[in-house]
């Protein structure tokens, strides 16, 4: 059930006291033996709340100086750019960065204009500077929690391949900074910040070379051409400058419809849960957009690192995630004459089988991987996938010449596609995701959340499939018991069960006391429902060890 304010505007008594937030990262000191604050990188970073003690200076000393670290038993040896968002506590934490990196002698490129780095921005800034084979090869850093609340911050690392770093680099680098914290980051080289400017930093224009190359991977001149009205809401987040620029640089009807920053998120409506939250893939987030979707062809919302979208159109309203990505593959495909034939789509495990039934009837092969854009790195970055994408409303896709354009999600560039097709297809995504409902059939797509302990969520991770001895699910034979990607075998960390016309999914959350179950049915919403009953018996019977 949703709040009982959800997609309202928030009031004051939502609003984060941000003085005391900021003062809660430089005071409060982690707990270590405490799981809660201890460093752990998620599928995207290490996040939390300063006010819980677990994103405070203590954390990001340490795992600054682990990456230092890591990145020397690499051989890497070039700069490290360094990327903030919006949040309120995304600058303290970049500080601290720098005054670790260039304790250790290690260069840090930041934004020339000192404003705010979008996710995508960093990608393509690192895949700029390794292109051709640097010889002292760049990674990177982006602090940013994404599109959680404004109490949250977020430190993720990008290796030289621009994207996130897999699960071997976070590994290694937790492991690391929890042993920093142990022994009272007595080894943690750090300097001042007077100093870190002054000798320790490189300054590089982001935003204009990321925007300068965008022809390159999109057609704007179809989008002036046709005259698409574009309403871009940056949703107070990094992509702010960008939208401004884009517009100006290629002379588009495009409108910033909220141009403010501000770290209370004054300005946004509740989410589903009632708290203030970023996520261009939730109505109720995005409540103001929808309100006046009529005033524009398209209208987009970034989170705060840009590197998630949300499509707005006059016909469809919010477009879901899965929706948008089926016909960003269809279109791209049909439209892309420099892809090589043999390239694949990426999805992951969870990501709607409309895709797959698109991809199948243009000829190619779908690349199926867990959880996390970290899978679609390698084949972005080799240009073996042409698109890689998640239903969370992140996605990437290759150059107009099939090489690589970020490793990383970008929010930006899936916003500006949505114009593109409108403009070459005379059609609004929306309309266009109808049309394939009448070609390949209506499937209906939820996530669920069920409580489960530490210890559950521990053996649903380490499920295989011959403890699973189901052979029927809501009336449909199995036809597969998954719990290895089908793309490149990686462990999915949960299961799938997939029949002919329907499937779910069942993994753990990462830090609640519950898992997750996808679930999708193409015989309408009553089989999804008897599907998400059948799920929640088998995983249920499954962690208590009854097959």
């Amino acid at each position: 059930m949703a709040h009982d304010r959800a997609g309202r505007p928030a009031r004051p008594t939502d609003l984060e006291d941000i003085a005391h937030l900021v003062t809660a990262y430089y005071s409060r000191v982690p707990d270590v033996l405490d799981p809660a604050q201890r460093v752990a990188f998620g599928t995207s970073g290490h996040r939390g709340s300063s006010l819980d003690s677990a994103f405070n200076e203590a954390h990001i000393l340490a795992i600054t100086q682990a990456i230092v670290e890591y990145r020397a038993t690499r051989g890497i040896t070039g700069p490290v750019y360094l990327a903030r968002d919006t949040h309120a506590l995304s600058e303290p934490a970049w500080t601290t960065a720098l005054e670790v990196l260039a304790a250790n002698d290690v260069t840090a490129v930041i934004d020339a204009r000192d404003r705010y780095t979008p996710t995508p921005a960093l990608s393509h800034a690192v895949l700029r500077h390794n292109r051709g084979g640097a010889r002292h090869q760049a990674d990177g850093i982006v602090v940013t929690p994404s599109h959680n609340p404004p109490c949250d911050g977020g430190f993720k690392y990008n290796p030289p391949h621009g994207g996130p770093a897999d699960n071997t680099a976070t590994d290694a680098i937790a492991a690391r900074a929890n042993e920093l914290l142990l022994g009272g980051l007595s080894e943690v080289k750090r300097t001042t910040l007077r100093r870190a400017l002054e000798t320790g930093v490189e300054r590089y224009d982001y935003l204009g070379h990321y925007v300068d190359d965008l022809p390159n991977v999109l057609n704007l001149d179809a989008i002036r051409g046709a005259g698409i009205r574009l309403g871009a809401d940056p949703m107070g987040g990094a992509s702010v400058d960008y939208w401004e620029e884009i517009g100006q640089r290629f002379d588009l009807e495009l409108e910033v419809v909220n141009p403010f920053v501000d770290p209370t998120w004054r300005f946004m409506s509740l989410d589903s849960d009632g708290k203030i939250r970023m996520d261009p893939s939730s109505r109720y987030a995005m409540a103001s957009l929808i309100a006046i979707k009529d005033d524009y062809d398209i209208s987009t919302g970034n989170d705060a690192d840009a590197d998630r979208h949300g499509i707005v159109t006059p016909d469809g309203a919010l477009m879901n995630p899965n929706h948008f990505l089926a016909v960003a593959i269809e279109y791209l495909v049909a439209n892309r004459m420099g892809w090589d034939a043999l390239t694949k789509i990426g999805k992951t495990a969870v990501t709607s089988s409309m895709v797959d039934r698109v991809v199948s009837v243009l000829g190619r092969d779908v690349h199926e991987v867990p959880v996390g854009f970290k899978f679609f790195v390698p084949g972005l970055f080799s240009g073996s996938l042409a698109f890689g994408g998640e239903e969370s409303a992140g996605a990437s896709f290759l150059r107009m010449d099939g090489t690589v354009w970020t490793t990383d999600k970008d929010g930006i560039l899936l916003a500006l596609l949505a114009g593109e097709i409108a403009a070459v297809t005379g059609q609004s995504p929306s309309a266009r995701y109808v049309e394939l409902e009448r070609r390949y059939g209506s499937p209906a797509y939820a996530r669920i959340d069920a409580s489960a302990t530490v210890e559950q969520k521990q053996l649903l991770a380490k499920l295989t499939p011959d403890m699973i001895t189901t052979k029927e699910i809501a009336g449909e034979p199995v036809t597969a018991v998954l719990t290895r990607a089908r793309g490149n075998g990686a462990p999915l960390g949960g299961l799938k069960v997939t029949t002919e016309n329907a499937w779910f999914a069942a993994r753990p959350s990462g830090t609640e006391d519950k898992y997750k179950i996808y679930a999708e049915s193409f015989h309408g919403p009553e089989h999804l429902a008897d599907v998400q009953t059948a799920a929640e018996e088998l995983v249920g019977r499954a962690l208590s060890g009854d097959r």
